[in-house]
């Protein structure tokens, strides 16, 4: 167990949510061993089962920028990594860092950290007041037209934008790294079948291959900057058809779990 105590303020932070990403295409690309690059952090069993806190993006951001991380799908309370205090918090223990704020963004911005939005859906864009609630929690956020879901080549783009962000800090300052990726969100059609212009299962997949095939932009950076506590995970998934449903914002199971991982580099 990952004692955040023991991190926040000794190392980075970086929070990637692969949006809309489902538990069980994930977990299946694992085991194909078709992400190679997310293999090398993934324990040897995958990515962990957990429940989201939201159907859809917004809901579940609200609660993971208040400390409410996706929670293991099994039986018992579960300490957090992060929580803002509250009273009568079961799930906050001796290895949560507390934030004296309502949010982890401003908690950690009071510990010294830089912190960065790198946007992507459209709750990032910054063209009305509701899609600025979440960059303007940050020090800077930046979103354009190549972060988002319309282009084949978002990722790319972010993970350059976030690396050359990172590289303008001064070598001693503590950042806090947030990426909302946005390409395994529907369009993702073109990741398998450009002409046949359907989103399903196997180009969500595909999507996830594109998305861990740019990973070293992010990763081969971080290894330069020492201690960094990551978290990546979905923030919810998405139905294509079962039992009638399509999309998110719904109950089903598809939709509430998600793949979840914390590990730290650089140890």
């Amino acid at each position: 167990m990952i004692n955040a105590n023991e991190l926040v303020g000794e190392s980075h932070i970086v929070f990637i949510t692969l949006d809309t990403l489902r538990y069980d295409v994930a977990q299946e690309l694992f085991h194909q061993g078709a992400l190679p690059n997310l293999q090398h952090y993934l324990p040897a069993s995958g990515w962990e089962l957990r429940h989201t806190p939201g159907s859809f993006t917004y809901a579940a951001h609200q609660a993971f920028f208040a400390g409410f991380f996706p929670t293991p799908a099994k039986a018992g309370k579960h300490p957090r990594l992060f929580a803002a205090r509250f009273e009568g918090s079961e799930t906050t223990q001796q290895t949560t860092y507390t934030f004296d704020t309502p949010d982890i963004v401003s908690g950690l911005r009071q510990k010294g950290y830089h912190t960065i939005c790198i946007g992507g859906v459209g709750f990032f864009n910054k063209r009305t007041p509701l899609s600025r609630v979440f960059p303007d929690m940050f020090h800077e956020s930046h979103w354009e037209e190549t972060f988002g879901v319309t282009d084949p080549e978002s990722t790319k783009h972010q993970f350059q934008r976030a690396v050359h962000c990172l590289e303008a800090l001064p070598d001693q300052q503590r950042f806090f790294l947030f990426i909302n990726v946005s390409a395994i969100h529907q369009p993702n059609y073109f990741y398998l079948d450009p002409e046949k212009k359907e989103d399903n299962l196997a180009s969500h997949a595909a999507a996830l291959k594109y998305v861990d095939s740019q990973l070293p932009i992010l990763t081969d950076y971080l290894k330069t900057k020492g201690k960094t506590l990551c978290i990546l995970c979905a923030d919810h998934g998405t139905t294509y058809g079962e039992n009638g449903y399509q999309g998110h914002r719904l109950a089903h199971p598809k939709v509430w779990e998600v793949p979840y991982l914390e590990t730290v580099i650089n140890q």
